[in-house]
């Protein structure tokens, strides 16, 4: 690929959340598994959202905690947003339910849970396809039975 994704994200990003990215933020995660480009960016789009939230973000730095938060909802939004532009839909679920069920991991204290929870859904957002995260992630969490 010719423009590095995390710099696309943070050319995409906001004019507030810009002024604080990241000059070469490096690779992207789920480069060698998600074949299509636009499901890609929002992949790692999301995933900075809960890096934001959760982790160390890789494009974006110098923010307080605060303004993380928010900058990682905006994140979501942005990458969710350009998922309903193209009406994919199956996408969409995948990421919304990714998306609750890493905070749901993280109230619960199982953290750990949030990793292969994005492989799962990253596996699930590729040309091979897979269960997903819910699928996955079957009973392993109170909210998830």
């Amino acid at each position: 690929m010719t423009v590095n994704i995390l710099a696309e994200l943070v050319g995409a990003a906001s004019a507030y959340l810009a002024v604080h990215g990241v000059a070469e933020p490096g690779p992207a995660r789920f480069e060698a598994l998600i074949e299509d480009r636009d499901r890609l960016f929002v992949a790692e789009t999301v995933y900075e959202g809960y890096l934001m939230h959760y982790g160390t973000p890789r494009a974006f730095r110098g923010m307080d905690e605060d303004l993380r938060l928010l900058a990682g909802d905006t994140l979501y939004a942005l990458g969710l947003s350009r998922l309903a532009e193209q009406g994919d839909l199956e996408a969409i679920a995948e990421l919304s339910d990714l998306i609750s069920l890493c905070a749901q991991a993280h109230a619960e204290g199982r953290p750990e849970l949030g990793e292969e929870l994005w492989q799962a859904s990253a596996q699930a957002l590729s040309g091979e396809g897979g269960p997903g995260a819910r699928e996955w992630l079957g009973d392993r969490l109170s909210a998830a039975r």
